[in-house]
């Protein structure tokens, strides 16, 4: 009996501190450059410490933070055609909402056949 109790203690004790763990870890950030390059980031601590991790990931130039997250998705969509041409991006609440409105920007920036470059969801997103 005394030992079932310690084992369920310690097995409530751990998921505390996964939850704990994932809650705080909830910020995100995408970044975008020049001819499709992209950088993400996700589950860090803070939304500085994930807007400088997503710029170090996006290789190409004028690479800039577009869009924070925080327990929610981003997409970026592109013009398949060109990639250098239009583009779009989003941070939504639902990865399907963010890949949609990345979408429909790059059609009304005058993309002709815009397609999701990346999407990414940090926790809980």
């Amino acid at each position: 009996m005394m030992l079932r109790r310690a084992c369920t203690r310690t097995l409530l004790a751990g998921a505390l501190l996964i939850a704990t763990i994932t809650l705080t870890q909830a910020a995100g950030a995408l970044a975008v450059g020049a001819c499709g390059a992209y950088g993400f980031a996700i589950d860090y601590g803070g939304p500085d410490q994930a807007q400088t991790a997503a710029l170090a990931k996006c290789s190409g130039k004028g690479c800039a933070v577009v869009a924070s997250m925080k327990r929610n998705c981003a997409a970026l969509a592109i013009d398949g055609h060109n990639a250098c041409g239009p583009f779009g991006y989003a941070a939504k609440a639902r990865l399907g909402e963010a890949q949609n409105t990345a979408l429909q920007q790059c059609y009304s920036h005058g993309g002709k056949e815009c397609v999701i470059r990346a999407f990414v969801c940090d926790a809980k997103g």
